[in-house]
C-alpha cells in the first residue's frame, strides 16, 4: 500500500496567464526617446491601469501595442505570439482592439455604420455583437440611424468603445475614455467598462482621472518619462502617498 500524502490544504489557486507581454520595449520619435525600455504584463481577466502625466508615454505604449509605431528594440508578445513588427490590421485579427484618445469615430456615418466598421474583419454576421452593445449602450440603439457626429460627446465615447466591442476583442486597450465627459456620464463609462471585464474582456486603461482608474483596476503601472517608476496593486496605489499628492490632488502631511 503506497503511504498516504499529508494534508496540507487545498492548493492555491493558480495564477492567470499573462495574456500581454511588454519586455524592454524602447520607442523613439525620431531623436526623442518616448518610451524607455519599459517591461510590463497583463494578465487574462485584469484590468491593468496606465498612469502618468501628459507626455509621459501612455498613448505611446498603447500605440505600440496595437501596431500603430513600432520599437527601436524589445518585443511586445500577444497569447504567446511575437506581435512586434506585426501590421495594425493584422493585430485587430488577433483580438487586439484600441479606443483611441478623442473618439475618431465617423462623424458622416450612422450609429449603425460606425459599429458595422467595427466588425469589418468578422466572417458572417455581428447580430450577436450588435444585442451586446446595444444591452450595454442602450442609448446607441434609440440612435442607431442618427450620424455620429451628432451624438454628445459622453454619446460618442460609448460608441467608439461599442465599436471596438464589435470586433469581439481579448484585449481591450482604452486611451482617456472620460476626457471631457461630465461626472455622471464618466460613473456611467465605468460602470460599462467594469461590465465590460465581468463578461471576460481583459482591459489595458489609459486614464487622467487617476482615482477612478485604480478603483476599478486591479493593479497599475506609472509612467514618468517614457519609464516606469511604480507599479502594484491599484489599491496599494491608491494609498500611496506618492500617489494621492502626485495624481489625486491630495496633500499629504
Amino acid at each position: 500500500m503506497l503511504p498516504s500524502r499529508p494534508d496540507n490544504g487545498p492548493a492555491a489557486p493558480e495564477a492567470p496567464p499573462a495574456l500581454l507581454e511588454l519586455h524592454d520595449v524602447q520607442v523613439r520619435y525620431g531623436a526623442v526617446p518616448a518610451l524607455r525600455a519599459i517591461s510590463l504584463e497583463v494578465k487574462e481577466g485584469e484590468i491593468v491601469a496606465l498612469l502618468g502625466a501628459n507626455g509621459a508615454g501612455k498613448t505611446t505604449t498603447l500605440r505600440t501595442i496595437s501596431g500603430l509605431v513600432h520599437p527601436t528594440q524589445g518585443a511586445v508578445v500577444f497569447a504567446g505570439q511575437d506581435i512586434t513588427e506585426m501590421a495594425a490590421h493584422d493585430i485587430v485579427s488577433l483580438g487586439i482592439c484600441h479606443v483611441p484618445e478623442g473618439r475618431r469615430i465617423f462623424p458622416q456615418m450612422s450609429v449603425t455604420e460606425n459599429l458595422e466598421m467595427g466588425a469589418y474583419r468578422r466572417r458572417g454576421g455581428a447580430q450577436a455583437e450588435f444585442e451586446r452593445v446595444f444591452g450595454l449602450f442602450p442609448v446607441l440603439a434609440e440612435r442607431k440611424r442618427q450620424a455620429g457626429g451628432t451624438l454628445s460627446g459622453g454619446e460618442q465615447q460609448m460608441l467608439a468603445i461599442a465599436r471596438a466591442l464589435m470586433g469581439e476583442p481579448r484585449l481591450l486597450l482604452l486611451d482617456e475614455p472620460s476626457m471631457g465627459l461630465a461626472p455622471l456620464v464618466v460613473d456611467m463609462i465605468f460602470d460599462i467598462i467594469g461590465q465590460i471585464r465581468g463578461a471576460g474582456t481583459t482591459i489595458l486603461l489609459v486614464e487622467q482621472n487617476a482615482a477612478q482608474a485604480l478603483q476599478l483596476s486591479d493593479r497599475s503601472f506609472v509612467l514618468e518619462n517614457g519609464a516606469i517608476v511604480m507599479e502594484g496593486l491599484a489599491a496599494d496605489l491608491l494609498n500611496d502617498d506618492r500617489i494621492r499628492a502626485a495624481y489625486l490632488g491630495q496633500a499629504v502631511s
